[in-house]
């Protein structure tokens, strides 16, 4: 008899500039690799279903920006906090609904500035190798957005990139109330995403989210 299907959610919207289509269904195909059984939403109503939310075992927003009002938040973070799970990467989880301070505590962090915008070129160095979700990358690197961001301390930090004298971590695990909660964030665009290194990390990542 064959293992069953966890439930994953993809939420995406916000932001056109992130390519939150085309970066859905990179993460979507990665999911159902992993034998997830995975619904795509274009709305954060989505999140006023408390009975669906119970069912689902990871969510992975793609929504950069945007607000999301207090009927779609609650349930959203009642259900990581009961257990469910939630990865995501970039600006679509790192910089979205920018008046929600409870919404960025859970995920860990807030995109803050990108000085030089796109196309700097910097390195990722893999602060824990011997993580499940790092295991065998190599330090790499990536002409892209270079994110700075404000971040929780309590973050298990998985991988860092130099800003001057500052290590600022690009992925990272933590927990919200029961629900485990990782973020990575380079996937500015589609082909970021597409790195090998990239889909290995948001791959293993979404993984070890799930409940």
């Amino acid at each position: 008899m064959g293992l069953s299907k966890k439930a994953a959610w993809i939420v995406r919207g916000g932001w056109e500039g992130h390519e939150p289509v085309q970066v859905s269904e990179i993460l979507d195909g990665l999911l159902k690799e992993e034998n997830f059984d995975v619904h795509i939403f274009e709305t954060l109503d989505c999140f006023k279903d408390e009975e669906a939310l119970k069912t689902v075992d990871l969510i992975v927003p793609v929504w950069t920006m945007g607000k999301i009002e207090r009927d779609q938040e609650g349930p959203l973070l009642a259900a990581i906090r009961n257990g469910t799970g939630c990865a995501g990467l970039h600006g679509g989880m790192g910089d979205a609904f920018r008046e929600s301070t409870e919404y960025q505590y859970m995920v860990g962090g807030q995109w803050v500035a990108h000085p030089g915008n796109d196309g700097v070129t910097y390195q990722v160095h893999i602060d824990q190798p011997d993580d499940p979700v790092m295991e065998g990358i190599e330090d790499f690197t990536v002409t892209s957005e270079q994110y700075y961001m404000h971040v929780d301390p309590a973050n298990e930090v998985l991988a860092t990139t130099n800003f001057g004298n500052v290590a600022m971590p690009v992925a990272w695990k933590k927990t919200y109330g029961a629900g485990r909660v990782f973020y990575c964030s380079l996937g500015h665009v589609a082909n970021i995403v597409r790195m090998p290194q990239v889909m290995t990390i948001m791959r293993r990542g979404m993984v070890w989210a799930a409940r």
